[in-house]
């Protein structure tokens, strides 16, 4: 995450970030920035409390709603428990999908993240995440079985956290790493 924020739920004026507009994954998905999402992606949901002390945890996959308005990712609750209660206390969140073989990486923020239901087909989805990025990792020279290691979750144990999208950032390592992303932005 770029710069910490006010304990409240609401950014200040002094440190308030530039706002994209409201369909942001729909105008980055547009302009291209977000076509690693279609990619073999990990993903890591990070949180703050009240102290400002960063907490994070590997997501065990994602889905984006088919009008992009709102993402979700899966944790694995027994695993989560420290950023679940951060979602519950403020309602931030920041995640990071990245391509583990190029590094290209775009972070979302949102501050409406919240548990949802689980929905038909997500314990799937989870599946398939784990068996894509394994195939991801092993192309870089990791044996799929890692993936299946460390992104091992029961259904039962399976939790969703959907976010809006408000914010967005260029994360891919280099130069333009932290940019903020608007559909202007190249």
């Amino acid at each position: 995450m770029p710069a910490r924020r006010p304990s409240s739920t609401e950014p200040t004026p002094a440190t308030q970030m530039p706002a994209a507009p409201p369909s942001a994954l729909a105008a980055l998905r547009a302009d291209g920035h977000a076509a690693v999402l279609g990619r073999r992606v990990s993903v890591i949901a990070a949180t703050r409390d009240a102290a400002l002390a960063p907490h994070l945890m590997r997501a065990v996959g994602f889905r984006i709603a088919d009008d992009d308005a709102c993402v979700t990712v899966f944790l694995c609750r027994p695993q989560s428990q420290q950023v679940l209660a951060d979602i519950a206390a403020n309602r931030s969140i920041a995640v990071v999908f990245s391509e583990p073989t190029t590094h290209r990486t775009l972070q979302l923020k949102g501050f409406d993240a919240r548990e949802t239901p689980l929905q038909p087909g997500d314990c799937a989805r989870v599946a398939a995440y784990r068996e894509a990025l394994g195939e991801e990792i092993h192309l870089i020279g990791h044996e799929a079985s890692l993936a299946h290691a460390f992104l091992a979750c029961p259904d039962d144990d399976l939790v969703a956290v959907s976010f809006t999208p408000t914010h967005a950032f260029q994360q891919t390592p280099g130069a333009h790493a932290g940019q903020a992303l608007s559909p202007a932005a190249t």
